[in-house]
């Protein structure tokens, strides 16, 4: 079933059932355009055989940025160079869909030390997020107007779908989330409210792009953690998403606090896995898909495609969507869809820094975050060389992974603040508002 076909609502149709997950890049220039690197990494995935490609992050305000690295696109100065990134996938066999996200209060010190969320809530993680500043109904309309403006330019910069990004505890889903979303007024409160941003965001886009250009949502089916989005609120949010017109839906879960979508899997259980152990959000698909008019993509733990094709074969998803390894392996998918590749490489026991470590910290809060943070960095690294045109470097110590992440974020975010503070070399950037 992998290499069937797909049509989306909208009349668009997907060449096979394999997606190229959204994975931050961190490789934009200090002004936040895309840069030859984005052209050679996607060129890469592209020649291996996926029918889709998600891009990482691209923010829709150049004041709030996931990570330093981050491509912006808040008007068309940049539009060539996203431009050539497109022209790089199409090129070479495969589609380009915009990932378009604000991180809220997911948005790190060495960018600003007050981001935006609905509530004053603070994320507290490694000390790497200052105390937000609670959103103004001013705020809210400009992001929504943002988001319409964000996925314009990328259409007409020939990229082939957006996807709305309303997981992982970026605003969006801090929105849905009561833990995070403790407003009183029409956009807080019941989940009614709470989605309302959501909606009128998916509204403002549809609206700017038309009813015959794909739209998809990324959305967790839980937040995992006490007091966050829960797999009902999930349901009927789908209901609504439905009601939307949205074109494919993105299941995925967890949040900066609870990194359920980054959790490694244990070998014997992908040894003797059913499709449900396998994929990490699939056994919550199936309720799911059952209040969704469109087709859904489970990302997160597939690994074998006998797992793959069983879960396309149960229904429970219609697309494959796979991330992580995609940095070891890029033509993967090719050998999948002619038989010669069964699994896929499961490199997460070897990026743990505690690992061997019996003392009592060893399951502490600390050492989770620095497992973590090497793991993304260590991932990182490889984008990184496929973006420079090398091989992956999989024997790289997770330690020199983490430093070296630290390094080059840190690097990146002090030439964007070099950058903003001159003036800007290339006529038409608009100011800040």
């Amino acid at each position: 079933m992998i290499e069937q076909s797909l049509a989306l609502p909208c009349g668009h149709m997907l060449a096979n059932r394999f997606c190229k997950a959204a994975m931050t890049e961190g490789l934009a220039d200090p002004l936040g355009r895309a840069t030859a690197a984005h052209q050679r990494l996607y060129a890469k995935w592209a020649g291996g055989g996926a029918g889709l490609l998600l891009s990482g992050n691209i923010m829709i305000d150049r004041r709030y940025l996931e990570r330093a690295g981050n491509v912006v696109v808040e008007d068309d100065s940049g539009i060539d160079a996203l431009k050539a990134w497109a022209d790089a996938v199409h090129a070479n066999g495969s589609q380009l869909w915009a990932q378009i996200s604000h991180p809220g209060r997911q948005c790190p010190r060495l960018v600003t030390l007050t981001p935006l969320a609905p509530s004053e809530v603070q994320l507290a993680v490694a000390g790497n997020f200052g105390k937000p500043r609670a959103m103004t109904e001013a705020d809210i309309l400009d992001v929504i107007a943002r988001f319409a403006r964000t996925a314009g330019v990328l259409k007409a910069a020939r990229f082939d779908g957006v996807q709305i990004h309303a997981a992982h505890g970026y605003l969006l889903s801090q929105f849905l989330s009561p833990r995070t979303n403790r407003r009183t007024d029409r956009w807080g409160g019941t989940l009614a409210h709470r989605a309302r941003l959501l909606l009128e965001v998916i509204r403002a886009v549809r609206a700017n792009v038309g009813v015959d250009y794909p739209i998809a949502v990324k959305l967790n089916s839980s937040d995992f953690v006490q007091g966050g989005f829960t797999l009902e609120e999930c349901i009927q949010v789908v209901g609504w998403l439905s009601e939307a017109g949205i074109d494919l839906l993105e299941i995925s879960g967890g949040t900066y606090e609870q990194l359920e979508f980054f959790k490694a899997h244990d070998e014997a259980e992908i040894r003797d896995s059913t499709r449900q152990r396998e994929a990490v959000f699939l056994k919550y698909a199936r309720s799911i898909k059952a209040a969704a008019n469109m087709p859904v993509m489970v990302t997160g733990g597939f690994r074998t495609l006998a797992g793959m094709e069983a879960a396309l074969r149960s229904g429970d998803t219609d697309m494959i969507g796979i991330a992580r390894p995609f940095c070891l392996d890029p033509d993967f998918p090719a050998r999948m869809l002619a038989g010669s590749l069964a699994a896929l490489p499961v490199p997460e026991d070897r990026l743990v820094l505690g690992k061997g470590y019996r003392g009592p910290n060893s399951k502490s809060p600390t050492m989770r975050a620095f497992n973590n943070q090497a793991q993304a960095g260590w991932y990182y690294h490889q984008i990184e060389r496929l973006g420079a045109g090398l091989p992956p470097q999989p024997a790289l110590s997770p330690w020199r992974a983490l430093l070296g992440h630290f390094r080059k974020d840190f690097g990146r975010a002090m030439a964007r603040k070099r950058t903003r503070a001159e003036p800007p070399p290339t006529a038409g950037l608009a100011p800040e508002s």
